[in-house]
């Protein structure tokens, strides 16, 4: 190898050559495992495929039988759409909240900033398991906290019932929120503090800075765990599954689509048909995610941008 850098190659070309060799590994990995499976799962949707017998073509019949056949597909659409209402501004909210009161200068405030962190590292199986035991009306704690400190009378069945089941998975989903937040973290302590500074001595009080200092200046980390929380709740799995045991209930009320996709391919086996499901949800993940994209120069304000 040595002999073949040094006949009549420059440095450039030498440089470009190690440099593909030390990134083969990523580039093998990802067109094994990524595109390689994505590329199949293209083909498969095409096809009657059961993963025992081989894969037999069927065209455009499990795209017809999903938008026209099944009405389980658009009862799962509904159900995730419903459940990224309530999760994605909860947590966007919820995330900016926190890392505003985490920005303060107050005693122990690392302590508290890991705190409020550590949840979202743990993983979601743990987390779904915690709060099964906190959701359920007979032994968890969160009734009898609403009953006997609250005064509320006939709390919720939560996961038990139909009309509280994805309320209930909400408030699970902002157990892991500390991850938005100390993005959020981040992008408050990266404001100048001049501009505070300017606008003191212009008069503002502390809710015009943060209506004109700090929330301007936010919006690209806003748009940043928005486009993160967008996809996320698209692909809501791990905690409905454990909680309801892979069946979506009750009454299929926590039948999102991803759950629904997995039935379809390890329950039913119709993998041809869990590949349709798993190509529309690509295409509407990517539809939402360029409608994002396309409304953010309206909202998203970067310092030293200049609108024509």
């Amino acid at each position: 190898m040595r002999l073949f850098f040094k006949r009549g190659l420059s440095l450039s070309h030498r440089e470009a050559i190690w440099a593909y060799i030390f990134i083969s590994p990523w580039i093998i990995g990802f067109l094994v495992f990524t595109i390689g499976p994505m590329l199949a799962s293209l083909y498969f949707s095409f096809t009657d495929y059961n993963i025992i017998d081989p894969p037999v073509w069927t065209g455009l019949a499990n795209y017809q039988k999903l938008f026209f056949e099944d009405p389980l597909f658009w009862h799962s659409l509904k159900r995730t759409l419903y459940f990224a209402l309530l999760a994605l501004p909860l947590g966007l909210l919820f995330g900016f909240f926190l890392a505003l009161l985490l920005n303060q200068d107050i005693p122990g405030v690392n302590l508290w900033r890991t705190i409020y962190f550590l949840p979202s590292v743990i993983a979601g199986v743990a987390v779904a398991l915690l709060w099964i035991r906190i959701f359920n009306p007979k032994v968890g704690i969160l009734n009898p906290f609403l009953e006997n400190v609250l005064g509320i009378n006939n709390p919720p069945g939560w996961l038990n019932d139909p009309d509280w089941a994805i309320p209930a998975l909400v408030l699970m989903s902002l157990w892991g929120v500390g991850g938005s937040m100390i993005i959020y973290l981040a992008g408050l302590q990266g404001i100048p503090t001049h501009l505070y500074e300017a606008a003191k001595i212009d008069g503002a009080n502390s809710r015009q800075r943060f209506r004109h200092v700090t929330l301007p200046l936010m919006t690209p980390v806003i748009f940043y765990n928005l486009i993160l929380g967008l996809i996320a709740s698209f692909h809501y799995f791990t905690e409905v599954y454990v909680a309801t045991s892979g069946e979506g209930g009750p009454l299929r009320s926590t039948l999102v689509y991803n759950l629904y996709l997995y039935q379809n391919a390890f329950r039913f086996f119709d993998m041809g048909y869990a590949s349709a499901l798993a190509w529309v949800l690509f295409l509407i993940v990517l539809v939402v995610t360029i409608l994002v994209f396309r409304s953010s120069p309206m909202w998203v304000f970067y310092e030293g941008q200049v609108k024509k």
